[in-house]
């Protein structure tokens, strides 16, 4: 089999090479999807979202808040 190197700088572009691969039927080697998504920020380590956490009791305390994504977003960087 063939193998190819490509460097890329944009998580994009690798977004794009996984989708394209399903198409194609090419293989992404040496790629840990858990390790992209897994960042620090400010000391805290950012772990992925898992799809089996079970959100429906948040659900029903925000949705009779009626709360709005970027009035929230512009009273958060407020100073105070």
């Amino acid at each position: 089999m063939q193998e190819i190197t490509i460097q890329y700088e944009s998580s994009k572009t690798l977004q794009l090479l996984m989708d394209l691969s399903k198409y194609f039927d090419f293989a992404i080697k040496g790629h840990d999807q858990s390790q992209e998504l897994e960042q620090t920020i400010n000391g805290v380590t950012m772990i992925p979202p898992d799809e089996t956490v079970d959100l429906s009791n948040l659900e029903k305390i925000f949705s009779s808040k009626n709360l709005d994504a970027k009035k929230l977003r512009h009273e958060a960087w407020q100073r105070r």
